[in-house]
């Protein structure tokens, strides 16, 4: 029942913008954490950045911090990625997360295609 969909990935250039959106449904998001991670091929998955329910504290990755901005619309039930100066080995696939651990709940989006290649 719950839904997790990213949207906004594509190609750009080195030094670019982009923007990921995530819309979620089916549980109350303003209760859960949401993160964003990404994959390289054959890569681990990594978290990027998460911020809390409320949108009061956010949290990057040392290499994406300064570039990359986490931000949440409760109203929307949106939670975005702004991605600036992009680099070639941010290329990966961006998935969503939402996370409420004192219910143990976690729900995965199906990832959004970023690459950043002259």
């Amino acid at each position: 029942e719950a839904q997790i969909v990213e949207s906004g990935g594509g190609l750009v250039q080195p030094g670019g913008s982009l923007r990921l959106s995530c819309a979620a449904s089916g549980f109350t998001f303003s209760s859960y954490a949401m993160s964003w991670y990404r994959q390289a091929p054959g890569k681990a998955r990594e978290l990027v950045a998460r911020i809390t329910s409320g949108g009061s504290s956010t949290g990057y990755a040392d290499s994406v911090k300064g570039r990359f901005t986490i931000s949440r619309d409760n109203a929307k039930n949106t939670v975005y990625l702004q991605m600036n100066s992009l680099k070639p080995e941010d290329t990966a696939v961006y998935y969503c997360n939402a996370e409420r651990r004192l219910v143990a709940s976690n729900y995965w989006g199906q990832g959004t295609q970023v690459t950043v290649s002259s």
